[in-house]
């Protein structure tokens, strides 16, 4: 009983082992394709970097508003000064690092 699994086993590793050859070719297709879907990746992540960083270096502009503040902003989802400019009192007091005197700042500049 135990010699015909073990035969049986073999002969299915055997098999395998014996027709590599086609895996391998797409295997390598297949990575020429990621390849090419990674330097897309690294391009929209590089252009939305670029974008970040000039929305954030846009909403320390503002006045009150540094560079820790900045990031939080962005991060809490107002991406542009006009959006923070319009937002109410409370979202922009429950974003980290906005306290209620830069709130009062903003909120004189409309």
């Amino acid at each position: 009983m135990i010699s015909k699994f073990l035969s049986k086993l073999k002969s299915i590793l055997f098999k395998s082992s014996v027709s590599p050859e086609t895996p391998l070719k797409k295997e390598k297709k297949s990575t020429k394709s990621a390849k090419s879907s990674k330097t897309k990746t690294k391009t929209k992540t590089k252009e939305k970097k670029v974008n970040s960083k000039k929305n954030i270096d846009a909403l320390t502009t503002l006045p009150g508003v540094g560079a820790k503040c900045a990031n939080a902003l962005y991060g809490a989802g107002f991406k542009t000064t006009k959006a923070v400019l319009e937002a109410d009192e409370k979202d922009l007091l429950a974003v980290s690092g906005v306290g209620i005197n830069l709130v009062k700042k903003l909120k004189n500049l409309k």
